[in-house]
């Protein structure tokens, strides 16, 4: 999926089911997205009642190319099944990317 160059946020979504009761209090998030600048990024999980992680915060200081990361998310408000979504958006001009890979780990 195609990251905006400065523009909107985009999402990618994740069904998830059959699994009992709440999400974990260290939900992973495995991040593979290729951007040449990946400070311009801003990057939140969204869990299905709209609730934001917030992952990664832009910062016009880091100019290293790509996000390859998993984060830990404490989750364990959240009902685990539904449409996760991965929220990402550009927030600087001149460098694009997209999201390559995600997925979470209960």
């Amino acid at each position: 999926m195609q990251i905006p160059d400065a523009g909107a946020a985009v999402t990618s979504d994740i069904a998830v089911s059959g699994i009992s009761g709440n999400a974990p209090a260290t939900l992973k998030v495995d991040v593979n997205i290729v951007h040449t600048y990946r400070g311009d990024l801003l990057i939140d999980l969204v869990a299905p009642d709209g609730s934001t992680y917030r992952l990664k915060n832009s910062s016009t200081s880091d100019s290293a190319d790509n996000v390859v990361a998993t984060y830990t998310v404490n989750a364990s408000t959240e009902v685990a099944n539904g449409t996760w979504k991965l929220k990402v958006q550009d927030t600087y001009r001149q460098d694009t990317g997209y999201i390559n890979s995600w997925k979470l780990t209960f």
